[in-house]
């Protein structure tokens, strides 16, 4: 037995040790804090606090079989300590008949002790001990932690299939513990009951790229499968953020369409009525008695209306600048039709009809009216009545749907996320107390918090 000199201070020391099994050395990093260490040679578990290293348990596996992703002997530095992989163990729990495994890393520090390292399909967790008793609901359905809501996300029974390096418990291949996870992303809290023992940990979901920055491994870390149960949704901030301005931006919308709604003049510059002889052939358009549109460029209205009785009528028109001869070619059709049937009474159509022409210059206009219809319906009586400076609502509409709709789109993805998250749950999809839906609160909340807000 030997003993290494002394390193630098934060740096464990190593001692050098035989397995009693198949005489290969061991190298123990963790002194008297070891209680169990595995020769990686013969994979016998030794009794570490044994100056003779008991064998404990031997077990067999597979060559080559988990090698850890972060060779044991590695050093990296975790919030302002420097830590050494020293332990590895594989978990695995079974659902449905098939295994799931994850692995766990301990890590060591002479002065912080011990902490540990998750990964289950290139998601990884940052562990350590909890020191306090988390506040558990009755039930189990959540508990509260330091302020902080955690939602019971699975309970299964997970069992230790594979071991290597040193661990300061007692660890066996093929022992067991019911192991019950509470998220809040980015954290987990963990429960591990083993017999009448109870412990508890928290985690803290860590990007694979900064476990390979830190012990400055090789190549690239194992990209993440899925979704994990704590990992945080790369949306949910943008989600509140965007709602908040998207209700900013409502109520402006909604102050200016008042503004423009109450300085709209609205002003009626022409109305008549005409009637359309469809007993006749030949050509039946007409021409309108010169109007001016005053003031300012702006939006004029020509809303028609028509007696009709299963009948129909299309007007070509035409907005003629009596000065420019600028024109503005549009068509209408008004068409009504009823009865009766065997579910009664039915109606369709309409006799009344408005359209917009936007951006309309002022000046002396006229109407071209060519109407249209079928030959021998009788006369069909219609009125044709201008306004202009007549403000749109549907502008304002297509204003709050561009706010709304990619607001809407990145509030569906956020909550996909979380379905995919609980998909992998107890609950299949979302938790029995409505946690799916906080996103979609979360967003109701924002919103009336920008509308109040602005109100003040």
């Amino acid at each position: 037995m030997s003993t290494s000199g002394p390193n630098p201070p934060g740096k464990p020391q190593v001692r050098s040790l035989n397995c009693p099994g198949c005489g290969a050395a061991i190298t123990l990093r963790s002194f008297a804090q070891a209680v169990t260490i595995v020769c990686d040679h013969c994979h016998s578990i030794l009794d570490a606090q044994d100056p003779r290293l008991t064998i404990l348990q031997k077990f067999k596996a597979a060559e080559g079989e988990d090698p850890p992703l972060i060779p044991l002997g590695t050093r990296g530095r975790i919030r302002g300590a420097d830590y050494e992989a020293i332990g590895f163990q594989r978990r695995t729990i079974r659902v449905d008949g098939l295994p799931y495994s994850w692995h766990e890393y301990v890590l060591f520090n002479p002065y912080k002790g011990f902490r540990y390292l998750t990964e289950y399909n290139g998601h990884w967790n940052d562990v350590s001990m909890l020191r306090s008793l988390p506040d558990l609901s009755p039930g189990g359905s959540s508990l509260a932690y330091l302020g902080e809501t955690y939602k019971h996300f699975q309970t299964a029974n997970a069992a230790t299939t594979f071991v290597l390096g040193e661990f300061p418990w007692q660890v066996r291949v093929g022992e067991s513990g019911d192991v019950s996870d509470y998220v809040s992303p980015p954290r987990v809290i963990s429960s591990e009951k083993t017999g009448k023992e109870i412990t508890w940990s928290m985690g803290e979901y860590i990007a694979g790229r900064d476990i390979w920055r830190t012990f400055q491994l090789q190549g690239e870390p194992p990209a993440p499968i899925g979704i994990y149960e704590n990992q945080p949704s790369p949306l949910s901030a943008n989600v509140k953020a965007v709602w908040e301005l998207v209700g900013i931006f409502l109520v402006l919308l909604v102050v200016l369409l008042v503004g423009i709604y109450s300085m709209a003049h609205e002003e009626q510059v022409f109305e008549q009525s005409f009637d359309f002889n469809t007993n006749t052939r030949g050509e039946a358009s007409l021409v309108t008695d010169t109007f001016e549109l005053k003031g300012h460029t702006s939006t004029v209205e020509i809303a028609t209306s028509a007696r009709l009785d299963n009948n129909w009528i299309y007007l070509n028109f035409a907005l003629i600048n009596e000065d420019t001869g600028q024109a503005y070619d549009f068509g209408r059709e008004l068409s009504y039709y009823h009865g009766y049937d065997e579910d009664g009474s039915w109606s369709e159509g309409s006799t009344n009809d408005s359209v917009a022409l936007p951006s309309v210059p002022p000046g002396n206009y006229y109407l071209r009216i060519e109407p249209e219809s079928d030959f021998n319906r009788g006369i069909i009586p219609y009125w044709v009545t201008v306004k202009r400076d007549v403000p749109q609502a549907s502008f304002f509409g297509l204003a709050a749907l561009a706010l709304l709709l990619p607001a809407g789109l990145l509030t569906w993805r956020s909550i996909n996320f979380e379905h995919l998250r609980w998909a992998e749950s107890d609950y299949g999809g979302a938790p029995d107390d409505g946690s799916f839906l906080s996103t979609v609160e979360n967003v109701v909340d924002s919103v009336k918090g920008s509308v109040s807000g602005d109100d003040e």
